[in-house]
């Protein structure tokens, strides 16, 4: 079966509006799952084993469980305030953005901003980011100078499924490819 659909559901729940099924986040994010679970079947199809077979399917990693089970996240992405509990991490001498051609005169003026999310996400190759942009359109890369970035003060985190994060990307260190 598939559950694509459950799963954006849950995605819109964890990372942006809990309230729509009546729960709240911790501040790190968690939700109670079987509040989850009862929230989101009144409207798309979820049990614990549904829950469990999205969380371990789903191909960008965007959850995660506590280790009992009793919790569940977003592992990044979220436009509510939460702190994830990400270390912060030494970023490779380059990363690189994939956006869509429509959003790049916005960047060549601002840098990188995260707009409606906590951070900017970027990516540590370019066939990842190629396949971001593609989601938005004609895939345009921007390479990130992110060494020099943390020589400079800014802080990098990587979440669980490997995305670097980062709160903005001034115009000084990207270049388009």
């Amino acid at each position: 079966m598939d559950y694509t659909e459950t799963s954006k559901y849950i995605s819109l729940i964890l990372r942006h509006k809990p309230q729509v099924i009546g729960i709240t986040l911790d501040e790190h994010g968690w939700a109670d799952v079987d509040a989850l679970i009862e929230g989101v079947s009144k409207t798309h199809p979820l049990t614990m084993e549904i829950l469990e077979q999205i969380v371990a399917e789903d191909s960008k990693q965007r959850y995660s469980f506590n280790e009992d089970k009793t919790l569940i996240r977003a592992n990044q992405g979220h436009s509510i305030p939460v702190d994830v509990e990400l270390p912060e991490t030494d970023p490779p001498e380059i990363l690189y953005h994939g956006t869509g051609e429509k959003f790049t005169e916005a960047i060549d003026r601002m840098g990188l901003i995260p707009k409606s999310r906590l951070y900017v996400h970027l990516s540590g190759d370019t066939d990842t980011a190629e396949n971001v942009g593609k989601r938005h359109g004609k895939p345009v890369i921007y390479e990130v100078e992110s060494g020099k970035m943390l020589r400079d003060g800014y802080v990098f985190y990587r979440s669980v499924n490997g995305v670097w994060l980062t709160k903005e990307v001034p115009l000084k260190y990207l270049k388009k490819m």
